[in-house]
């Protein structure tokens, strides 16, 4: 099984949160669009999560959803254990701009 580190981009003080490969696959649930307003140049393994984004999630709970095959309607899912997990870490060191490295398990 493979293993993920995510690490907060030019926070040397920050240590980093080892996510499953699931998780990994998730972080387009949470991330802005490479050409969105305020998103820095990004490199390859690299996401931008807005810290008020963030937030909601965590004081919701929840995120909502589109479906690839029907845009127009939005699902409310309730945050796993470890999508919080990460929201929490996010949060807590204020970090915003991530990149994420496979780790030998």
């Amino acid at each position: 099984m493979r293993c993920y580190e995510v690490s907060a981009v030019g926070r040397a003080d920050v240590k980093p949160l080892r996510i499953s490969e699931r998780l990994k696959s998730q972080l387009v649930y949470f991330m802005s669009p490479r050409d969105a307003p305020g998103t820095p140049p990004l490199a390859e393994s690299e996401f931008w999560i807005p810290l008020p984004h963030t937030r909601e999630w965590l004081d919701q709970g929840a995120i909502l959803l589109v479906s690839p095959l029907d845009s127009e309607n939005q699902t409310e899912v309730e945050l796993s254990e470890e999508q919080e997990d990460l929201l929490v870490w996010l949060d807590q060191h204020g970090v915003e701009h991530i990149r994420v490295s496979e780790q030998i398990a």
